[in-house]
């Protein structure tokens, strides 16, 4: 008798990418859960662990939202003390979201919790299985818009 932790035969690629989806998000659902923030808002701050801000058209992209639910995101972890807005330098009409010194704090645990959760999944596999994965789900992400 199978267990529900038995990999499915002949799953499939995309199949298998969906699945893998759905597993990276309980990931985040449970360490979000564990910071009493959402899974929007850890998201947010992981992105947000990767340079010196980033205005709200490139977020938009990198999160997949539309304007106005971004906007209400930026709002709760700017109400929380996370993030901050800053002026463009290169647009003065525009903004940049950068984290505080608080939520680049948080930011950094929930990244690495986030990050060992899935490291351990593949803890058991030989190394070079893990790197196969790595290198073709990164030239996928590099096809990404």
């Amino acid at each position: 008798m199978k267990s529900e932790t038995d990999a499915p035969a002949g799953l499939g690629f995309a199949a298998t990418l969906v699945r893998m989806s759905h597993l990276v998000q309980h990931v985040f659902a449970d360490v979000s859960r564990e910071r009493d923030i959402t899974p929007q808002q850890a998201q947010l701050l992981c992105v947000l662990t990767s340079g010196d801000g980033i205005g709200m058209t490139d977020l938009s992209r990198l999160l997949h939202l539309e304007k106005p639910s971004l906007t209400g995101l930026v709002d709760r972890a700017e109400r929380r003390g996370f993030v901050r807005r800053v002026r463009d330098d290169a647009d003065r009409r525009a903004c940049r979201v950068e984290l505080t010194p608080e939520g680049l704090d948080l930011a950094v645990r929930v990244h690495a919790e986030i990050v060992g959760r899935l490291e351990a999944l593949a803890a058991d596999l030989p190394g070079e299985d893990v790197l196969r994965v790595a290198d073709t789900l990164t030239v996928l992400l590099a096809r990404t818009p």
